[in-house]
């Protein structure tokens, strides 16, 4: 099994975008977008150049991809600007009318709208397990995008089995945050976790120490609990740029437990591009 980050925040996008090779090619999460406003600037043009250079990344690996999953419809999640990167494609969506929010319920319709007949196959994948070859594509239910009831709707976390290793790919569920949704992994048991970060950048403001703490903790015990041996933990959580001091009882958890907690650049053995969270430095240099 091969595991390509394509997009993530580590790169210098807003993204969660990965490529997997096993007997089939899959990419997950095939979006990319930029904050719109941080330190009250909008995005410097070195990462609007990154987000051109990342989308045309996404767009080569979903030529080459057989099958295409979305795991919520966030615009750093799926490209709906781009309907033909879905032709001919088995397409293994989140549900677009059930345990959805407003917003996404829109974006959901226009995006069916656009895409049309396009897909060789299209399947809401809520909760479902697919046999593509020798590949095992497994769909959780709905989990909340963070903390319970959040305003931020849904997402469904996708494992994928190929003969004797298991990744899970967590999407938005920022931490975790909730026991339910950490069960549900330590359930999954899987070799490699890709997963969102809390987003410590907003603690005390929109998001609570106490959150913070549940999201540690739930880390932890999947560590403890499962076969584990790497963690990718990036997103949400790299956007602070002090995010390490913050989760230390974790990264000492997983070395105590001889396991890896690194971000997307770090697991293809490259420096992290954080241009969001240094967009005002950016901003003075250049």
């Amino acid at each position: 099994m091969k595991i390509i980050p394509v997009a993530f925040d580590s790169l210098g996008v807003r993204s969660m975008c990965t490529f997997l090779r096993t007997d089939k090619k899959i990419l997950i999460d095939p979006g990319a977008a930029l904050g719109p406003s941080r330190y009250g600037l909008p995005p410097h043009k070195l990462e609007i150049e990154k987000l051109y250079e990342l989308k045309n990344e996404i767009e080569k690996y979903a030529k080459e991809a057989e099958i295409l999953t979305i795991s919520h419809y966030h615009y750093d999640h799926y490209s709906p600007d781009n309907p033909e990167m879905y032709k001919n494609k088995v397409l293994l969506i989140k549900h677009p009318k059930e345990k959805i929010n407003r917003s996404q319920f829109g974006r959901a319709s226009r995006f069916l709208e656009q895409i049309g007949n396009l897909p060789k196959k299209l399947e809401f994948a809520d909760g479902k397990s697919f046999e593509f070859g020798k590949t095992k594509i497994k769909f959780s239910k709905p989990c909340f995008h963070g903390s319970k009831n959040s305003k931020l709707g849904y997402v469904i976390m996708c494992s994928i089995s190929y003969k004797n290793r298991k990744i899970l790919h967590a999407s938005d569920v920022q931490g975790p945050i909730l026991e339910e949704t950490s069960r549900e992994i330590i359930s999954e048991n899987p070799d490699l976790l890709i997963i969102s970060g809390y987003p410590t950048l907003f603690l005390g403001w929109r998001f609570s120490a106490k959150d913070f703490e549940k999201s540690l903790s739930n880390l932890i015990d999947i560590l403890e609990k499962t076969k584990v041996e790497k963690v990718i933990l990036d997103h949400h959580l790299v956007r602070d740029l002090h995010y390490k001091e913050k989760i230390s009882k974790v990264l000492k958890t997983a070395k105590e437990f001889g396991k890896e907690i690194l971000t997307a650049a770090e697991y293809l053995g490259k420096e992290p591009e954080f241009l969001e969270a240094l967009r005002k430095e950016l901003y003075e240099r250049y």
